[in-house]
């Protein structure tokens, strides 16, 4: 496979159906400018209406819209292919030199290992860029590390921010870049946070970011938010202006995962492309990226686990993982994610592990309420859904005649040859859950599971997840 680059002009594309004119195209209409330049933010809003004078298929259904209206944002420009991080440097000075700030150093947000960071400060030093490394402890981000290395980025006078590691250097970076020009001279992250702080808007755009994954499975590289642990609890800082101004995505970065650490963050990716599928958020495009994740990830995580040196398999997590983090930034996510964030914040496991314990389980309960309740209230929601769990558990076991039960069959199988204990050996107890119940229900992607689930139903979910 050749590493491929994409170049997203319009960062932000808006699609309404709002009923107007149809603009005239005629031969003489000017030609479509070129590309906008890198880190270009453009809103474009893409009309969709049936025509002034339909002349055939007056049918009453075909002059309704079909297509909620939605939006689809990400990374200004991603590159992936194996190999591609050797650019890294290029891509920092062109991003740094459009951006007016190719004189000032830059920030390395990495891991605990300076297995990535050491030789990216070597080959930025021999492209004439000074930088600093900020080494994240082992674990969860958290406020405190956000606001250690926030500290070293004002100290050195960093003007730019790239975060080479997991979904943790990431998310850690990301927080750096947004108030490197958001928190004035004296920054307080809690000005930004939600829940816990403040959490204002920013107002101005992000210090200049590159992310380089890694790991293939947060997806956290082309989502617009960043999630720290507070104490006991989970909290976020969103807002559109934190997407990355470049992405890179090189597999062969990935080789040197850990079989652990490969099946947690691969459980991670392929949650986030089957959670937006069956989601009551879903959109066109959401549909087709997070379904072709749920295929990637199905047919290669059980390989790239045994074999870690299996490159198109890694090349097929990374891209399971890309399409994942598209997917839950442009819709939403469900009640494994719903329940994870409270969880991660009191038992401070694995993220990717906490929702692999939580997947087939939350499957269940929520076809159990489609088939019952919803069928009853609202059959045409309920036959949508199910339909979607359907295609999900064909997508999985590659078989076109498969049943939702075969879909959860082989979840269960997965997740028990990836070597993923219950929530239970986690530490969570059942007098736990009550607690639990009450914190997640509110979260934002508990409301994008398919259906409302009672406290009943999230009770007996997390009891089969003990």
């Amino acid at each position: 496979r050749r590493a491929w680059s994409v170049t997203m002009s319009a960062a932000r594309v808006c699609v309404c159906a709002t009923v107007c004119g149809r603009p005239h195209m005629s031969s003489t209409s000017p030609v479509r400018p070129p590309a906008a330049p890198l880190r270009t933010r453009v809103r474009v809003a893409v009309l969709i209406a049936p025509t002034e004078t339909p002349t055939q298929n007056t049918d009453d259904a075909d002059q309704v819209a079909t297509v909620a209206p939605f939006e689809f944002a990400t990374a200004a420009r991603v590159v992936f292919g194996c190999g591609t991080s050797a650019r890294v440097p290029a891509l920092v000075k062109e991003l740094t030199e459009l951006e007016g700030c190719a004189d000032k150093p830059v920030l390395i947000v990495a891991g605990v290992s300076d297995r990535f960071s050491a030789p990216l400060v070597i080959s930025l030093r021999e492209a004439g860029v000074e930088s600093f490394v900020y080494h994240h402890p082992a674990g969860e981000p958290t406020v405190a590390t956000a606001e250690a290395a926030i500290k070293v980025a004002v100290d050195n006078a960093c003007a730019c921010v790239i975060a080479i590691g997991g979904g943790t250097p990431v998310d850690t970076g990301k927080c750096v870049a947004a108030v490197l020009t958001n928190g004035g001279s004296h920054p307080d992250l809690y000005d930004f946070l939600e829940v816990v702080g403040r959490a204002r808007a920013l107002t101005k755009r992000c210090a200049p970011f590159i992310a380089v994954p890694t790991t293939a499975g947060p997806g956290a590289e082309v989502t617009k938010n960043s999630v720290l642990e507070a104490g006991d609890r989970k909290v976020s800082m969103r807002h559109p202006f934190m997407l990355p101004s470049v992405v890179v995505i090189d597999p062969e970065l990935t080789l040197s995962m850990p079989k652990e650490v490969t099946a947690h963050t691969g459980l991670d990716a392929l949650t986030q492309c089957i959670e937006p599928y069956v989601s009551n958020s879903s959109t066109p495009i959401v549909d087709a990226l997070s379904l072709q994740g749920i295929k990637l990830g199905a047919r290669s995580l059980l390989a790239v686990y045994h074999d870690g040196a299996n490159l198109a398999g890694r090349e097929d997590m990374c891209l399971c993982s890309y399409y994942g983090g598209l997917s839950l930034a442009n819709a939403k996510l469900g009640a494994v994610h719903g329940f994870s964030g409270t969880l991660g914040g009191l038992l401070h496991a694995p993220h990717g592990a906490i929702c692999a314990a939580l997947l087939p389980h939350c499957v269940v309960v929520n076809v159990l309420a489609l088939e019952n309740r919803v069928m009853v209230s609202d059959p045409t929601t309920a036959k949508k859904f199910l339909k979607r769990y359907e295609d999900v558990a064909r997508a999985v076991t590659g078989d076109e005649s498969a049943s939702v039960g075969d879909g959860v069959q082989w979840m269960k199988n997965l997740v028990k040859d990836c070597g993923v204990l219950g929530l239970g050996a986690m530490g969570l107890k059942e007098s736990d859950f009550d607690e639990v119940i009450a914190k997640s229900k509110e979260s934002s992607s508990m409301k994008g599971n398919p259906v409302a689930l009672t406290d009943d139903e999230l009770r007996d979910m997390l009891k089969a997840a003990l």
